[in-house]
């Protein structure tokens, strides 16, 4: 029976080094504040509904004054997408 021949394996090559890639960081000291302080808001906005009865935040509003307030949080949730 033929002997089989033996492959020759290539040499190993190391891949390429990467080159670094600077990471453009911005100043994003803005977010956190206004991020809880549209939570508080908010939040503040319906406690003040419930606790007045739906007389002091806006009368006029009704209980579209709940919207607001979630209206608020959610926009909180917004502003928190951009902290890093």
């Amino acid at each position: 029976m033929p002997k089989s021949r033996i492959r020759k394996k290539a040499d190993f090559t190391p891949p390429p080094a990467k080159q670094a890639t600077s990471i453009k960081l911005t100043n994003r000291s803005w977010v956190a504040p206004v991020m809880l302080a549209l939570f508080l808001i908010g939040l503040a906005w319906i406690v003040v509904f419930y606790v007045t009865d739906g007389d002091l935040p806006v009368k006029a509003l009704g209980n579209w004054n709940i919207v607001v307030g979630f209206g608020f949080i959610a926009g909180g949730f917004g502003v928190s997408t951009q902290w890093k």
